[in-house]
């Protein structure tokens, strides 16, 4: 029977998803789920524990995507939790295949600043010059404490294989993992069953079906990447990129955050929804896997989680014409769309 947990600020950990199917992997992956204490911030949550951890999960809407309604719901639960140190953006991403990194469906893509990039890059901000297309702006990197964090998973002898992690609903499918060249469109149907085989990029079979873990770039932005081309020259463009997605962007600077996406397609014509479940949930198993070695992290360097907690928290004070704005936000969304 479910736990009744009464307070907001026991919750530490905050976990954002923005489909159905990743808030199932979500609650797939707590240790005990909590009734949870009454909330009317706008949100809907579900509420558990994983390990040490007192875990929040906030979705978005259903029907809502991108930038500006994550920020919403993120917003919202940062003055809700005023404890909530570790936060988390999970769910489904396409793969950017290249030379750099082997992506292939299944696999698992975190966040992670390489060179002058800092782990998430908005690619559809910035300015149309004569001479081409200028992005802009920067986004805050994942906090110093879940970097450590990755980087102790990532050499960890003991870690726990991911698919052991998950339910059933959540397993390897058994629809193939095809990776077409880049200029070759879907033909129709709900499957690739009469796209051409000699569209087909050649690629070594992997003996090892479990997920790889790889760490670097992810591109975020307003629109669903479905162009093999616009894909691989944005790759070209920004350098290293692993995968898009949709809605981290707005969260980096106001929530900062570290992202994990589970590889669900490759960003072209050839999407496909069955491949989201198992993304799902890879990308919830190694955020659950994760929260086994933070423990550890915080005892090490209890400063960094102090003084990381003490600073956001000061930052997270909102004024009063900033509650207003977001109240009379939600209440105008909810009324144009009831």
């Amino acid at each position: 029977m479910a736990r009744l947990q009464q307070r907001p600020e026991d919750y530490t950990v905050g976990w954002v998803c923005a489909l159905q199917v990743e808030l199932r992997a979500a609650r797939a992956m707590l240790d005990e789920e909590h009734e949870g204490p009454p909330i009317m911030d706008g949100n809907v949550y579900t509420f558990g524990r994983i390990q040490r951890h007192n875990v929040v999960v906030g979705c978005l809407p259903p029907g809502q995507y991108g930038t500006n309604r994550a920020t919403a719901v993120a917003t919202r639960m940062m003055i809700t939790f005023p404890s909530m140190r570790l936060r988390f953006m999970v769910g489904i991403g396409g793969g950017v295949p290249g030379a750099d990194a082997d992506i292939r469906l299944g696999d698992v893509v975190v966040s992670k600043p390489v060179d002058n990039l800092p782990g998430v890059v908005q690619y559809d901000m910035g300015k149309r010059l004569p001479n081409g297309y200028q992005r802009t702006g920067c986004l805050a990197p994942p906090p110093e404490l879940l970097l450590q964090a990755t980087s102790k998973l990532e050499t960890s002898r003991s870690r726990r294989l991911l698919s052991s992690l998950l339910p059933h609903d959540f397993q390897r499918p058994n629809s193939q993992d095809i990776l077409f060249k880049k200029v070759y469109n879907h033909i129709g149907g709900s499957t690739c069953k009469h796209c051409r085989r000699d569209r087909v990029l050649p690629r070594s079979k992997r003996t090892d079906k479990e997920p790889v873990v790889h760490y670097g770039t992810i591109a975020s932005g307003n629109l669903v990447m479905k162009d093999g081309v616009e894909r691989d020259r944005l790759r070209d463009q920004i350098g290293g990129l692993l995968c898009f997605e949709m809605e981290a962007a707005g969260l980096m600077n106001d929530f900062p955050c570290l992202v994990i996406r589970g590889i669900c397609d490759y960003a072209d014509t050839h999407k496909n929804k069955d491949w989201q479940p198992h993304a799902a949930g890879v990308a919830a198993a190694y955020t659950k896997e994760l929260l086994s070695v933070i423990p550890s992290i915080a005892e090490e360097i209890p400063h960094l989680v102090d003084h990381t907690f003490k600073a956001e928290k000061d930052l997270w004070q909102p004024t009063k014409a900033e509650q207003d704005r977001e109240s009379s936000d939600y209440l105008a969304f909810h009324i144009e769309t009831e």
